[in-house]
């Protein structure tokens, strides 16, 4: 059983050597554990001090951006072998030693997805809004995923390599939300174990101001959301409107019935305009569905590939060992 633990690092030359210090050496029922940092259009030598650490395997990425980070660390780990990968942050935000936490449900079969729960309700690293937001945001993730999320944006996580076959991450922003929306609708087993935390070495850089943080926390779960569950989003939309021409409509009725109908004819309008809008909107969500349906059709036969080039390349590791 290998481990490889993944550690996204933009400009993370101080705080790295104290993060892979901490990390373990050996685990429980894993044979081999591996590190595998990804450079993120660094510019103080990150890369450097990895390869001076001694870290396994070392990725570049030209361009800034933590989703697409994580993405090309969950690609790496897989052709490096990896049947579980745990993902943690260069700051040493979390305890190292909860990486076992992390791992057991995984190795015991009960879960393919594990979240490392900060108890951000009463983290004193974050403000008073920030937790907040922390909490009002896991809850949202909550009822558009289908799980149950006390830690929505917690970056400490193992996958399994089942689940990380299936893993797609389409957002610039952020790939905790969407993971889970997407693990949701894949119907993956999850888990959520506590874990701690250790005091903060420096600012968060993903979040500038809560206007920001809001703003694309909001646009990550709408676009995930929509691509998992188009139907129902534009249901939704279809209804409110085909409710307030029905409303209008009965207000005109009502003035009608009181003999005042003649001044109120641009209500009957603005009720046509919104049934006429809402079966359009509606008639758009079938076809979003219809795409939906041929986006997992796509994604079944990605998953496929994936696992195909992984075992074919398991079958010339093997063939190499026996020829030496």
């Amino acid at each position: 059983m290998k481990l490889i633990i993944q550690i996204p690092c933009h400009n993370e030359a101080d705080t790295l050597p104290l993060t892979l210090h901490d990390l373990p050496r050996s685990l429980p029922g894993i044979d081999t554990i591996e590190y595998l940092v990804i450079d993120n259009a660094s510019t103080d030598g990150t890369s450097d001090v990895a390869r001076r650490e001694g870290v396994h395997h070392i990725i570049h990425l030209p361009v800034k951006g933590l989703a697409g980070a994580f993405f090309a660390g969950i690609e790496a780990c897989l052709a490096h072998g990896a049947d579980i990968i745990v993902n943690t942050d260069a700051d040493n935000q979390y305890k190292a030693e909860d990486i076992r936490l992390l791992v057991e449900p995984i190795l015991a079969g009960r879960a393919q997805l594990v979240v490392g729960d900060r108890g951000v309700a009463t983290q004193e690293n974050f403000s008073l809004p920030k937790r907040l937001l922390q909490r009002l945001g896991s809850r949202v993730i909550a009822i558009t995923s289908g799980l149950e999320t006390p830690d929505a944006t917690s970056g400490f996580r193992a996958i399994s390599r089942e689940a990380a076959l299936r893993t797609l991450v389409f957002s610039n922003y952020s790939y905790t939300l969407e993971t889970l929306i997407q693990a949701g609708a894949h119907r993956t087993p999850v888990e959520y174990v506590p874990v701690r935390t250790n005091p903060r070495t420096r600012p968060s850089r993903l979040m500038n101001n809560l206007r920001q943080f809001i703003g694309n926390q909001t646009a990550t779960i709408l676009r995930a959301y929509t691509m998992y569950r188009p139907l129902r989003v534009f249901t939704w939309l279809s209804g409110l409107m085909i409710l307030g021409g029905l409303v209008l409509g009965i207000r005109y009725l009502y003035f009608v019935f009181q003999g005042q109908g003649g001044g109120h004819v641009q209500s009957v309008i603005l009720a046509a305009v919104l049934w006429i809008v809402g079966f359009q909107v509606f008639l758009i969500g079938l076809v979003a569905d219809l795409i939906g349906f041929n986006r997992r059709i796509l994604e079944e036969v990605l998953y496929r590939i994936r696992k195909a080039e992984m075992n074919s390349r398991e079958d010339r590791g093997e063939e190499d060992q026996e020829k030496t």
